[in-house]
């Protein structure tokens, strides 16, 4: 018992002090920053760059092209809107979708596909 009354004493001396110094409050932080730089280059600065490629291929749609959508159907944009699209999925058939559940451009290795 007499211990702790001599450590709580001691702590309430002049010039005695109970936290580290600088040194120890940098390097206390530091695993947190080198975690916050992790996720950054891992999850945030890849999601970015997907999401830049992502609108420049929802704004460079035309008519003619064949889309993926994120319901997984395929069909050929037929009516380009600023918030929408229309695909034909099949002959008369044509569905109005949100510009943006276009999922991806389908390219020349959706018509070797069919083709073959």
């Amino acid at each position: 018992m007499n211990r702790f009354m001599l450590a709580e004493a001691m702590a309430q001396l002049p010039g005695a002090t109970a936290e580290p110094g600088g040194l120890g409050v940098l390097f206390s932080f530091l695993p947190i920053v080198l975690i916050f730089i992790a996720f950054y280059f891992l999850l945030i600065l890849p999601q970015q760059k997907r999401a830049k490629k992502r609108r420049a291929m929802l704004e460079m749609l035309k008519k003619g092209d064949k889309v993926l959508t994120t319901g997984g159907i395929l069909g050929t944009v037929t009516n380009l809107a600023k918030e929408s699209v229309t695909l034909q999925v099949a002959e008369g058939v044509r569905i109005k979708f949100a510009r943006s559940s276009v999922e991806e451009l389908r390219g020349e290795e959706d018509r070797e596909s069919s083709a073959g």
